[in-house]
């Protein structure tokens, strides 16, 4: 009889594969010790309250703030650490509850310095931080929020803007609850005719089955189920866009797209160049999906077909200790200092290797502003496990670098750049592993992987922020939007996109419906920026000089301590023009030319 791999229990797996929590705090009495210190420290900054506009009392009052910020964030960051080690542990459990609590404490704490600082005019803030010296370093800081003034409304108004914000989430909280908590989508047969529940958690398994019959009767019956409540999702939806637009124009912007971008000073254009650049080079989509039909040996390709694996995935067993060597290997074109730092992070504990019982699924960078950056992994020994090391490590040295060289007020980065550094560590793995593979079958298999990876990242998703494009802009000009219509939309998009080879089912009508992105508006386009920067800096990297490795760094560096398009452009990336996206796309379809090579070797 085979035996069974049994789960680990936290306390048997070895230490030099656990992260070091320790060094943060030796033990959970000593985090004890700096929460009562918080809890001293945090209510004397409301001493302040009303007196800011001396420039020394504003001065001592930011650096109070940057001091207990840091106490906090280190407070929370040990609890969601410990308590992602093992999530059964209800000691950890009791410690995150207690910081989340006192995080909301602190935050409402520190609500008066904004509006307070709203009532300087640029003048007299310019004057304040001439006339005392250490205020220069929150220049920015403070500007920021100036730059907001002609945004933020009075008093009263924002009262009562923040006292409908609960009613301003009800069409996500409904969309949430109807379809993870009430919608059920029945049965399906899997790969051996048995009877099994469809869910949408395991939608995506049996959406790849290379079983046809399973992934159609998949896709019919998830999307069947949709379209049974697809007055109520395209209430929810609308609603959402709504009051988004409502909130635009409250706050006296010009649409809800300048809402979402201007804060962080990306100009319109890059959205539109997003939207544009994807549509003018649509055919080298459709070469994919013809190829894609070639591949399965189909006499008609359906939306239900596009995730089935063009090649069999080979077996891989990529131990920890290779996934490491494979990386170094891998990102050796970033030169000696940056490799230095991955080994370091390695040596001392970054990362936590091994799946254990409790332990929180999936991966992720985390860490505070003094402690070392940490990784988490839930390793199996396959491709992807070695990839996710390159992707997360990426954000990790990220998150080191920018906390060496920036003041904790710049030291975080924004979403729009929060990817990049990832995803161009993972280009460069990628990019190892399929110029050094010898069997053929991988080889294959890497390169459709790394297709797929642009086509869902790049097409798909600039195919969803198309369609927000379209129905916000419908809805600003007056336009009353039904099930019908954004079906309609949602059809002629993939029509467009995935082109004449495609049969367009009509059940993908109703994808928009379980898009969960489409509440958090105008978001999902930063999937695409960041991955076109990546390929830019890979290219760059790959082909460039020392001198552009350390451009590349001087953006690692920056953290926020310019708008993400400036830093971004500083480092020889230019997301204000097509350039970053044409390249992605040409890349793309380098591989696609490649894989139809090796085929025919």
């Amino acid at each position: 009889m085979e035996r069974v791999e049994k789960l680990k229990k936290r306390s048997e797996v070895e230490s030099k594969y656990k992260w070091n929590v320790e060094k943060m705090y030796e033990s959970d009495e000593k985090w004890e010790e700096d929460f009562q210190k918080a809890k001293k420290l945090c209510p004397e900054l409301l001493n302040y309250k009303g007196k800011l506009k001396n420039g020394e009392v504003l001065l001592e009052y930011l650096n109070k703030f940057v001091d207990t910020s840091i106490l906090v964030e280190n407070l929370y960051v040990y609890a969601h650490l410990r308590n992602d080690e093992d999530q059964t542990n209800s000691r950890y459990q009791s410690i995150l509850d207690k910081i989340k609590s006192y995080y909301s404490e602190f935050s409402s704490i520190i609500s008066f310095f904004v509006p307070e600082i709203l009532t300087f005019s640029k003048e007299e803030l310019d004057e304040v931080i001439k006339k005392v010296d250490g205020l220069e370093l929150y220049r920015k800081f403070l500007e920021d929020i100036l730059e907001e003034k002609p945004h933020v409304l009075s008093d009263k108004e924002e009262k009562i803007l923040a006292s409908v914000s609960n009613c301003l989430d009800a069409p996500y909280n409904t969309f949430s609850m109807l379809t993870n908590a009430d919608m059920v989508f029945g049965t399906i047969k899997d790969e051996d005719g048995k009877d099994v529940e469809l869910t949408a958690g395991n939608y995506s398994v049996y959406i790849k089955s290379k079983n046809r019959d399973v992934r159609k009767s998949a896709f019919k019956l998830l999307f069947e189920t949709y379209g049974k409540f697809k007055n109520t999702l395209a209430s929810t939806y609308t609603a959402a866009n709504k009051n988004f637009i409502f909130m635009s124009k409250s706050r006296n912007y010009k649409s809800a797209l300048e809402s979402s971008l201007k804060p962080n000073k990306i100009p319109l254009e890059v959205y539109h160049n997003v939207v544009d650049t994807v549509n003018k080079n649509l055919s080298v989509l459709h070469k994919y999906v013809a190829l894609k039909k070639k591949l399965l040996k189909l006499d008609e390709i359906h939306m239900y077909d596009l995730y089935v694996p063009n090649i069999d995935a080979p077996k891989f067993n990529i131990s920890y200790n290779e996934a490491v060597d494979l990386c170094v290997e891998a990102l050796n074109p970033l030169g000696k200092e940056y490799l230095d730092i991955f080994r370091s992070g390695i040596k001392n504990g970054w990362v936590d290797v091994y799946e254990n019982k409790g332990k929180r699924s999936g991966a992720y960078s985390s860490g505070s502003y003094t402690s070392m950056p940490y990784v988490l992994l839930n390793y199996s020994n396959q491709v992807n496990d070695a990839s996710t090391l390159a992707h997360e490590m990426g954000h990790s040295i990220h998150s080191y670098y920018s906390r060496s060289n920036q003041p904790y007020i710049y030291s975080d980065y924004v979403l729009f750049c929060a990817e990049v550094a990832s995803i161009t560590n993972e280009c460069l793995f990628m990019n190892y592993l399929i110029s050094n593979e010898k069997d053929k079958m991988k080889k294959l298999y890497l390169i459709n992987e790394e297709l797929e990876s642009i086509r869902t990242t790049v097409f798909r998703q600039t195919m969803f922020a198309e369609f927000e494009l379209i129905t916000h802009e419908k809805i600003e000009n007056g336009e009353s939007l039904v099930s019908e219509d954004l079906c309609k939309i949602y059809h002629d998009l993939n029509q467009k996109y995935f082109g004449p080879e495609m049969i367009v089912d009509e059940e993908i009508d109703m994808e928009w419906a379980r898009i969960p992105h489409f509440y958090s508006d105008f978001y999902v386009y930063q999937y695409v920026t960041g991955f076109a920067a990546a390929n830019s800096f890979y290219s760059m990297i790959l082909n460039g000089t020392e001198k552009d490795v350390e451009r590349y760094k001087d953006f690692l560096k920056a953290g926020c301590s310019d708008y993400p398009i400036n830093i971004l452009k500083k480092a020889g990336v230019d997301m204000a023009t097509p350039k970053p996206l044409e390249d992605t796309i040409e890349r793309f379809e380098k591989l696609l030319e490649e894989l139809e090579k090796e085929i025919q070797d």
